[in-house]
């Protein structure tokens, strides 16, 4: 098989991914990652100038969309281009998210409201949007939770947004299992991106980067047909809770 015909087998071969908060940190690793490996990606975020910026030499291979994954129209419309530009969608990555950084002592309840939109909402909204072609192509749910979704963080809403997540998750594989699509979550313990910036920097001791639950996304959404990763935590060793 010559050059041509071996990009043009990769190409119909490859898998069609939508990934919510794209731009940076865990989704964009995530999506060079599937790039590299000859997938096509469409990724999701608020900020055209960052997708933009993000997709410079990126290929053809790379869709983004900018779109707020708390409007249910967006979520749907960036479904609908996916498959238009791709023509399938194999999996979605629900990763849109971030945290206020206060307990319910100290925290601000709009900042709450809007947190609980992205965190929560957001990935519910992305799977109604989806489920009609990934029960098509058979696909892939992630969903990217946190520890903190695992174990209680004291009056942290964020951690009350996460476990919400945690129960979306496996109300999502319960409601579509029989439809041969697969939900996993994936709990990441500290991770050095720009999930920390409002919060001055990473807290200090061990943490993981964006490329190590990059690739434990990439694992999960390359399991064989008929094997359904369902909860996965990943801690960085020395990390307690």
């Amino acid at each position: 098989m010559n050059a041509i015909g071996a990009a043009v087998r990769m190409k119909m071969n490859s898998h069609v991914t939508l990934i919510t908060g794209g731009g940076s940190g865990i989704g964009a690793a995530t999506a060079l990652k599937l790039l590299a490996q000859g997938n096509r990606v469409a990724i999701t975020g608020r900020d055209q100038a960052k997708l933009d910026r993000f997709a410079q030499g990126a290929g053809d291979g790379l869709l983004t969309i900018a779109g707020d994954t708390t409007d249910y129209d967006q979520v749907r419309a960036a479904v609908d281009t996916t498959v238009e530009k791709f023509g399938s969608l194999d999996h979605v990555v629900a990763n849109a998210g971030f945290s206020t950084h206060d307990t319910l002592a100290d925290g601000d309840p709009d900042q709450w409201r809007e947190m609980l939109l992205v965190n929560v909402l957001g990935p519910a909204l992305l799977v109604k949007a989806a489920l009609p072609a990934l029960k098509e192509s058979r696909g892939r749910i992630v969903i990217v939770g946190s520890t903190a979704g695992v174990k209680n963080t004291p009056g942290n809403m964020y951690s009350v947004t996460k476990f919400a997540a945690t129960a979306l998750a496996e109300n999502t594989r319960v409601l579509v299992t029989g439809d041969g699509v697969g939900v996993t979550l994936i709990s990441p313990g500290r991770v050095d991106t720009p999930f920390w910036d409002s919060r001055d920097g990473v807290p200090t001791g061990p943490v993981l980067t964006a490329d190590h639950i990059a690739d434990t996304i990439v694992w999960a959404l390359s399991q064989p047909a008929g094997v359904d990763l369902n909860s996965l935590v990943v801690r960085p060793i020395g990390q307690v809770h």
